[in-house]
């Protein structure tokens, strides 16, 4: 039996504990999980890229699971990392608009499948954004980021 391997693919600017929740769900349904840290060209980024990739590394404890950096689209960093599935987490109606219709293209352009996770209820209203904006304006985001990165944003 092949090994099952999916990707797991965002900017994690920084990495929040829902990101880290839908890692460790997805590395109990797979054999191997790949965490892809993206750079987009069009984004402006707390931290650089090797940072960002170095927080999830640090914060991650399934033996499973790799992280790599990656800057072209995610099918090709599918291809690379020998993953037959995208792993996409949900928290609600508005993200699946946007998931739904990359799931559909990639699935397209080289047949991949996406798989949606559900976040937990209690991660629903927490995102990468809400987390810069809360800590530059000065409040606690210690329940909403693993413990290195609240002392990287510090």
């Amino acid at each position: 039996m092949s090994k099952r391997t999916a990707i797991y693919a965002g900017s994690f600017d920084p990495p929040t504990i829902g990101h880290i929740d839908v890692i460790h769900r997805g590395a109990v349904l797979f054999d191997d999980l790949v965490v892809a840290v993206g750079n987009n060209p069009s984004k402006k980024y707390f931290f650089d890229l090797e940072t960002r990739a170095s927080l999830v590394r640090e914060a991650i404890t399934d033996s499973n699971v790799r992280v790599v950096s990656f800057s072209r689209l995610l099918v090709h960093a599918a291809e690379a990392n020998g993953a037959q599935v995208i792993l996409r987490g949900l928290r609600a109606l508005s993200d699946f608009d946007l998931e739904f219709r990359n799931g559909l293209a990639n699935r397209d352009l080289t047949g991949i499948e996406t798989l949606f996770l559900l976040t937990e209820p209690d991660n629903i209203f927490v995102s990468s954004s809400l987390v810069k904006e809360i800590a530059m304006n000065g409040g606690d985001v210690t329940k909403y980021v693993p413990p290195g990165v609240l002392i990287a944003m510090r």
